[in-house]
């Protein structure tokens, strides 16, 4: 029976919801055959993350900052004997970086407020384990997938170069481009012996006055 009350067809329905399977049955399936096929994903996607413990210095921020407090960290001091420095420093060793994927919601700021970026995205997802404890990757297992971390996006020509690369020119430029370069922008500033003598310098004219 219709909204208006009048009373269709028997079978009416079931031909109009035949005819909306067998449209969709012609059309070729866009499922991905996974894992027979491989997925297309982005090179930023977010898998697993990855650490590059060389460049981590036991800050805690990452661990104090997850909102999930899925990562543990354990580190010990041990002190450097620097040549001419009047006693010996000291510096962080890194003993335990662990994350719990288990726990861990992949909301990426542990990546974000790292200082020397020793954490990474990795598009890699194929990790998934039998137990859950497993899912506890240590510092070792975290290094290997710095193999998958795609490499960084192009600089733009057109933008300021980064402080790492105008550090790096000014070395390879050697110990005198800095000084040429600064003689170069005080040539092309002009001085006051180069300005026109006061006398010869227009004045304004006085305003007409009324008659």
């Amino acid at each position: 029976m219709t909204d208006d009350g009048e009373r269709g067809a028997p079978g009416k329905g079931l031909v109009q919801g035949l005819a909306v399977t067998l449209k969709t049955m012609t059309k070729p399936s866009t499922t991905q055959q996974y894992p027979d096929v491989e997925p297309e994903l982005p090179p930023r996607s977010r898998g697993v993350i990855a650490l590059l413990e060389e460049n981590c210095t036991v800050c805690m921020l990452c661990a104090r900052e997850c909102p999930d407090w899925c990562i543990y960290i354990d580190s010990h001091k041990e002190e450097v004997v620097v040549p001419g420095a009047a006693r010996a420093r000291q510096r962080n060793v890194l003993d335990r970086f662990d994350i719990d994927f288990s726990l861990c919601m992949y909301c990426g700021i542990c990546i974000e407020v790292c200082p020397f970026d020793a954490l990474h995205w990795t598009p890699e997802f194929e990790y998934a384990e039998t137990d859950v404890l497993d899912l506890l990757h240590d510092k070792n297992r975290l290094g290997e997938w710095m193999r998958t971390v795609p490499p960084p996006p192009a600089h733009d020509v057109l933008g300021e170069p980064s402080k790492e690369e105008a550090t790096a020119a000014r070395k390879a430029a050697g110990p005198g481009a800095a000084t040429a370069a600064k003689a170069d922008v005080r040539r092309a500033t002009p001085t006051t012996a180069d300005r026109p003598p006061r006398e010869a310098r227009s004045k304004p004219e006085p305003p007409e006055q009324p008659q």
